[in-house]
Order: structure tokens, then C-alpha cells, then sequence
């Protein structure tokens, strides 16, 4: 599978708009909390119930051999990626951060191409989707260089690390499938790589400024229900059935998303900048697709087989032999 299609589409609409509503919520909980143990507390939270769901549901518990590839990814994705997200945006505004973010694209792409037992897809074309929709993002955002650079140099440092530790997370994902259901997958990810994050909370002192309050508790609960029950157990599903580096490209579509919701819940102004901007983003996303279509067909009309573009495991819906695999 090389494209997005029926279930595993959905999935990637739903991290689209979900995570596209996260970081106003985010916003609200640093300012509350402090931000490791507001992370980690939320992943784990969220993991003990998607995990309970799942159970209920008759899913099994993840296999031991199937541990430490989720752990890995656990950490990488949420105490390496989403936690300093978090992190950064005590010295950072979420909508700069938006535009950090959204290099988890490049990111991804890059990982893809260079690690081993996956698809070799940075050519020309890809390139140029990305650029177009760092470009679009720039332009929906409207942040100039000079606010970017005049930003608390500890936010995009901390956000550059944390898109990287996504992304690669990602793709370690991809070249290492398990046996585990995405949801049970998606819960013990959460449990490890939340309480990793916590545990950094308790180390660095984070405990005497936890109070609780009603925005707190609203922030937690958001994303604890649709960040991360919904929101991650999604990405995880649309990882599996889809070459992550589209899937990546959510990172693009989440300021579109935000943009929308505050323009159809807030009244806040769009102008023609805004549609020109959501217009650029949008065909990058299409082209880094068509460009995957484009792979595959060449592929198959130079070897007359579709094992031409077979590219590994990982790529194959060999997760677990039920009906989703060919969603």
C-alpha cells in the first residue's frame, strides 16, 4: 500500500483536525502547569484508558516481543517529540510553533529516504511538495523572519529537536511492525512515553507547582480525549497502512485546520492571503501523494511486476491478518 485510502484516510483526516485543535489547548495547560508533568500526565492517562477500551473491545495485551519496539517509539514520539512541543511553547507563541512543527514533514521525508528497508522517495518532486507547503504555511501563519529569529531561542531549538525525535520515531514505526492491535499499540506507546516524561517532571522538581485548576483540567481532559485517545491511537493506524512520509504531511494541514476553527468558532478575519495560503498547502499535499502514485506506476511499467515497488515489510499490510490491513 502506497497511498491513502479507506480506513487508513480517515485516520489521517482525523489527526488532521484533531491535532489541528491541540495547540491552543496545549497553550492553555503550559500556562496552568508545569510542562513535563502536564504532558506526561495526560499520555498517561490516556493510555490507561484507550488501553482499558481496547481490552474491553478483545483486544490483546501487546506481546513481550513487541515491548521493546513500542517502547522505542513511545519515547521518541511523545517524551523526545510531544513533550517539548510543550516545553517550548513557555517561551514561544503556538502559532510560531505551528511553523516549526510542520518540518516534521521534511523530517520524515528525510528519514525515510536515508534509513534502510524503506522507500527511497526524496526525489525532485517530493522536494518541491515540501517546500510548497513550508511556503504555504509561512504565508498562512503571516510570521516575517524577524519574528521568527526574534523568538526565545530556547523554543526553536527545543521544537527542532522535538520534530526530529517525531519523525524519526515514525519511521522507526514503519520498519518495525508488531504484532498488537494500533489501539493496544497506540495505549502502551502513551504509559511509556508518558511516564517517561513525568518521571523527567518529578526529577527536575516539577511537583510543588502542580495546582489543578478548571483550564487546567479542561486542557488535560481535551487532549486526553481527543489528542491522544483519538488523536494518536489514529496516527498510529495511519502509519500502519500508509508510507509515513505522507502521513507526515498532516504537520501541514494542522494550521489549516486551526485557521478554520477559529474562523468558523471565534469570527477571527480571513482574508484572501489565508485562502491563497490554504490553496498552496493543499496542493503540496496532493503532489507529495501523486508523486508516491507516480513512483509506483514507473516502477511497474519498468518490470512488467508489481514486486517493483514493494519496497519492504514494513509497507505490506503483514501487521496482523485482518480485514483493516487493506483499508
Amino acid at each position: 500500500m502506497t497511498t491513502l485510502k479507506g480506513k487508513a484516510l480517515v485516520a489521517y483526516l482525523v489527526v488532521c483536525v484533531f491535532w489541528g485543535s491541540t495547540y491552543l489547548a496545549i497553550k492553555v495547560g503550559v500556562t496552568e502547569l508545569p510542562p513535563f508533568l502536564f504532558a506526561g500526565l495526560r499520555f498517561m492517562v490516556a493510555g490507561l484508558i484507550l488501553a482499558t477500551i481496547a481490552r474491553v473491545l478483545g483486544d490483546p495485551f501487546p506481546r513481550r516481543t513487541d515491548w521493546r519496539t513500542l517502547a522505542i517509539v513511545g519515547v521518541l514520539l511523545l517524551a523526545g517529540g510531544n513533550a517539548f512541543v510543550v516545553w517550548s511553547e513557555q517561551y514561544i507563541g503556538s502559532g510560531i510553533a505551528s511553523i516549526f512543527v510542520v518540518t516534521v514533514a521534511m523530517w520524515t521525508a528525510l528519514f525515510d529516504a536515508i534509513i534502510p528497508g524503506g522507500q527511497s522517495v526524496l526525489n525532485w518532486r517530493v522536494v518541491a511538495g515540501l517546500a510548497l507547503g513550508f511556503l504555504g504555511t509561512l504565508l498562512l501563519i503571516g510570521a516575517t523572519p524577524a519574528e521568527i529569529l526574534a523568538a526565545d531561542k530556547r523554543g526553536p531549538l527545543a521544537l527542532t529537536m522535538a520534530s526530529a525525535s517525531w519523525s524519526l520515531g515514525s519511521v522507526y514505526a514503519k520498519r518495525h511492525p508488531t504484532q498488537s492491535s494500533p489501539y493496544m499499540g497506540a495505549a502502551f506507546q502513551m504509559i511509556v512515553g508518558g511516564g517517561t516524561v513525568a518521571l523527567v517532571g518529578t526529577i527536575l522538581g516539577e511537583w510543588p507547582a502542580w495546582h489543578l485548576s478548571a483550564r487546567g483540567i479542561g486542557a488535560i481532559a481535551y487532549l486526553v480525549v481527543f489528542g491522544s485517545i483519538l488523536g494518536y491511537s489514529a496516527y498510529t493506524y495511519a502509519l500502519r497502512h500508509a508510507p509515513a512520509t505522507i502521513v507526515g504531511t498532516y504537520a501541514y494541514v494542522n494550521p489549516v485546520i486551526a485557521v478554520l476553527l477559529g474562523w468558523l468558532l471565534l469570527r477571527e478575519p480571513v482574508t484572501a492571503r489565508t485562502f491563497i495560503a490554504m490553496g498552496m498547502i493543499v496542493v503540496a499535499v496532493v503532489w507529495i501523494q501523486f508523486s508516491h502514485k507516480l513512483r509506483r506506476t514507473v516502477g511497474l511499467s519498468d518490470s512488467g511486476t508489481e514486486r517493483a515497488f514493494t519496497v519492504g515489510p514494513s509497507d505490506s499490510p503483514t501487521i496482523r491478518p485482518e480485514p483493516e490491513a487493506s483499508a
